[in-house]
C-alpha cells in the first residue's frame, strides 16, 4: 500500500526540499511536493509580523494565532487534495512540537500518512544558512534539535549521512516495507 501523505519534519535547512525532489520520481505514482516555505511565500506582508509569523532577526520564529489559523486551512485544503487521490510530499518544521504534528494529524485524519523526521546536527545545519544566504541567521541552529522534540516518526535520516538521491533511495525502500 503507498501512503497517501509524506510528512517530513525537520528544521530550517536540514535538506527537506533535497529530499523531497529526489523522492519525488522514486515513489509510485504522481507525487506533489509542498512545503511550508510555499505557504509563507503566500501569506500578504501583515500576516508575517506580530500576531502571525514573527520572524527575528536572530533568527527566532514566534508563530501567533493568525498564522496558525491560516495555516490550518492550508492544512486542510492539502488534505482535501488527498483524499481527492493526489499523492503528497509535505515539508514543515514543527515549531510548536507534539501540538504542529496533532494539527497535521487531525487535518490527515483517515488517511494513510508517513511521517519522516529529517535530521541535521546544528553546526551542520547553520553552515548550509549560512552558504544559503536567505535565511535569518541563528534559524537553522536554533531549530535543529528542537523541531524533533516530543515528534513520532515512522522513519529517521539523518542529511548528513549522504547525498540527498542515496538517501532518497533509502528511505522510498523503507516506506515500500512499512506497506
Amino acid at each position: 500500500m503507498v501512503p497517501n501523505v509524506v510528512v517530513l519534519n525537520g528544521g530550517s535547512s536540514s535538506g527537506k526540499s533535497s529530499l523531497t525532489r529526489e523522492l519525488q520520481p522514486l515513489l509510485p505514482g504522481t507525487w506533489l511536493r509542498f512545503s511550508v516555505d510555499t505557504l509563507i511565500d503566500a501569506c500578504p506582508p501583515q500576516l508575517l509580523s506580530q500576531g502571525g509569523l514573527n520572524i527575528a532577526a536572530n533568527g527566532s520564529i514566534d508563530v501567533g494565532k493568525a498564522f496558525t489559523r491560516i495555516e490550518q486551512c492550508w492544512m486542510a485544503g492539502l488534505a482535501a487534495m488527498a483524499r481527492a487521490g493526489a499523492h503528497l510530499l509535505i515539508e514543515d518544521g514543527f515549531l510548536s512540537g507534539p501540538t504542529a504534528q496533532a494539527r497535521w494529524a487531525e487535518a490527515l485524519q483517515g488517511l494513510d500518512v508517513v511521517w519522516i523526521g529529517v535530521r541535521l546536527a546544528p553546526h551542520l545545519a547553520a553552515e548550509r544558512e549560512a552558504r544559503r544566504g536567505d535565511r535569518e541567521v541563528g534559524m537553522a541552529a536554533a531549530q535543529a534539535d528542537s523541531v524533533h522534540q516530543g515528534i513520532h516518526y515512522d522513519l529517521e535520516v539523518d542529511t548528513s549521512s549522504g547525498p540527498p538521491a542515496e538517501l532518497a533511495q533509502t528511505l522510498a525502500s523503507q516506506m515500500a516495507a512499512l506497506s
